[in-house]
């Protein structure tokens, strides 16, 4: 039996083996001008307001169901600058890989990382390998920034106004129910798998269509408590959300039900919330429905001058309560 190929130490000394894996695999895989210049820093050309984000990721396990930690790394910041209405154009990305981890398997990863940068655009344009010895990482660790240029710069958390409606871009909780049931080795009957995916060509048709968005966040760690947590806050202002109107899945609530969680605590990657006008809201949900594949795009609530800095959950028996922030650790390593 052939011996699987892995990365050695000398994969990050700078030397022969450390070319040989950036020129094949990552310089093959991330192929642009800027990048193949192999200069000690990328020449960007960029005018007007720039938003500039950064990310780790740490998922634990690095394969799941919808994606991994490669795809994960480029929704996760093409995500964050989407979110403020900026046109990904540059990524940066750094790999910290443990000594003996399989080269198949970072070629997977660096290749899922190439498809998922098509679906906006982006190009990563410098990067940094760092092999550690074995047992100083756990298999691979990843960081990517982001810059891209704003198209609105009136889109903030501060920006909710009373009346907005609260739209949900899909149905919530995949991810950390697909990391969930990977982690525990559960086998049921389910083709449940992460909802990871890149949110800018939805994003760019909301923009297109001239919506008047005044906030959209998506909705990761914390799940979309967190972010409605955030915003009530952010703005001062109340939120008031039907709980029957958001939409879960049969297979997220049957998890949540048999670990005692729930959907609105639990982790997305690639799933928004936005306030808009609420008489807006419906061509909103039109476009998204209609040019973004957010079938399940719905209406869950909406913004009130009452009990400002709390969010109010609706159940369908008639009774409300406080939709608070999550608190402790669901699940560590989500991303």
């Amino acid at each position: 039996m052939a011996t699987k190929k892995t990365v050695q130490l000398s994969h990050g000394g700078g030397g022969k083996e450390m070319n040989q894996l950036i020129t094949e695999m990552f310089f093959k895989a991330f192929n642009n001008p800027i990048l193949a210049s192999q200069e000690d820093a990328a020449k960007l050309n960029m005018c007007g307001h720039i938003a500039f984000t950064t990310d780790s990721f740490t998922v634990s396990p690095l394969f799941f169901a919808g994606g991994d930690i490669g795809k994960l790394s480029v929704a996760g910041t093409v995500n964050d600058l989407a979110m403020m209405a900026a046109q990904p154009e540059y990524l940066s990305c750094s790999f910290i890989i443990e000594e003996g981890f399989a080269l198949d398997d970072l070629s997977a990863i660096v290749n899922s990382m190439a498809e998922e940068l098509h679906k906006s655009g982006a190009r990563i344009v410098c990067g940094d390998t760092k092999v550690v010895p074995k047992g100083c990482a756990d298999g691979l660790f990843i960081n990517t920034s982001g810059v891209g240029r704003i198209l609105n710069p009136n889109i903030s958390a501060k920006h909710l106004q009373t009346d907005d409606a609260i739209i949900v871009s899909r149905d919530i909780g995949r991810h950390g129910a697909a990391i969930l049931m990977a982690r525990d080795g559960l086998t049921l009957e389910s083709s449940l798998c992460s909802d990871c995916d890149t949110l800018w060509p939805i994003v760019e048709q909301l923009l297109a269509a001239n919506i008047k968005i005044h906030a959209m966040r998506d909705a990761t760690r914390g799940g979309i408590s967190a972010v409605l947590n955030e915003w009530a806050v952010a703005s001062n202002v109340g939120i008031s959300v039907d709980e029957t109107a958001i939409p879960v899945c049969d297979e997220v609530k049957g998890l949540c039900e048999l670990f005692g969680f729930e959907p609105y605590d639990l982790a997305n990657e690639g799933t928004f919330l936005l306030s808009v006008p609420k008489e807006l809201a419906h061509g909103a949900i039109e476009v998204m429905q209609r040019y973004g594949h957010c079938e399940q795009a719905a209406i869950i609530g909406h913004v009130t001058k009452k009990q400002p800095g709390k969010v109010i959950l609706n159940t369908p028996w008639g009774s409300s309560r406080y939709l608070d922030l999550p608190q402790g650790e669901l699940l560590p390593r989500i991303c």
